[in-house]
């Protein structure tokens, strides 16, 4: 099974993707957490990135399309994976479908989830990561019993800059720029499954999979 998340920064789109990961057996692939590995490295790459990333800008698609390309072309993505972060735009979604081809896949399905920015503002306020490991938590939903301390390696943990207020402002903008249309794209193509993303998390999951079920029988 081959899913993608779309919705803006906040809306729940990595947590349901765990839960989806271990329900199906498929791999998750966060742009995100490529990007911040890269960063966090040094890399050439992540120098470019970060340049957006701190500015609560896109990465550009030429750099995007070259690191899923590299990532998707892995072994272990043949049995299906979800694609979290990607594509975030139309000329993105058709590289995909190009990159796609050529590995003889196809898209499942396209899940966008939807929340209002009030709600987005605040979860994306209470987000924390860690220095060390690089593990992402939330102050009001997972256990840290200390706000600057990891409770998975005991590191520090701080707010990204793309998490301050005025950045994640700055991000909704982009995303309902560049990001919305492609909810037309993919219903044009019959695979956009509309989620609240606004609810208890294994009753937002237990719709989702509901769907995907469905979709099976129709297809």
């Amino acid at each position: 099974m081959i899913l993608i998340l779309l919705g803006p920064p906040g809306a729940g789109k990595g947590t349901q993707a765990k839960l989806l990961k271990q329900r199906f057996h498929i791999l998750h692939v966060s742009t995100g957490d490529i990007l911040r590995a890269a960063v966090a490295d040094g890399t050439p790459l992540g120098q470019k990135a970060d340049e957006y990333l701190q500015k609560g800008e896109l990465v550009p698609d030429t750099i995007m399309v070259e690191i899923v390309a590299e990532e998707l072309a892995k072994p272990k993505y043949r049995n299906g994976f979800i694609l979290d972060g990607f594509p975030r735009t139309i000329t993105q979604a058709v590289a995909l479908e190009k990159i796609l081809e050529r590995m003889n896949l196809k898209i499942d399905a396209v899940l966008n989830f939807e929340a209002d920015e009030a709600e987005l503002i605040r979860r994306l306020s209470c987000r924390r990561m860690c220095r060390n490991c690089h593990s992402i938590f939330s102050l009001d939903l997972d256990d840290v019993k200390d706000p600057a301390i990891c409770p998975r390696c005991g590191g520090e943990l701080y707010q990204r800059e793309d998490d301050k207020e005025e950045t994640v402002r700055n991000r909704l903008r982009v995303y309902n720029t560049s990001t919305a249309p492609l909810k037309e794209f993919y219903a044009q193509r019959g695979l956009l499954t509309t989620v609240n993303g606004v609810g208890e998390i294994q009753g937002i999951f237990e719709t989702i999979t509901s769907r995907l079920g469905k979709r099976d029988e129709d297809g």
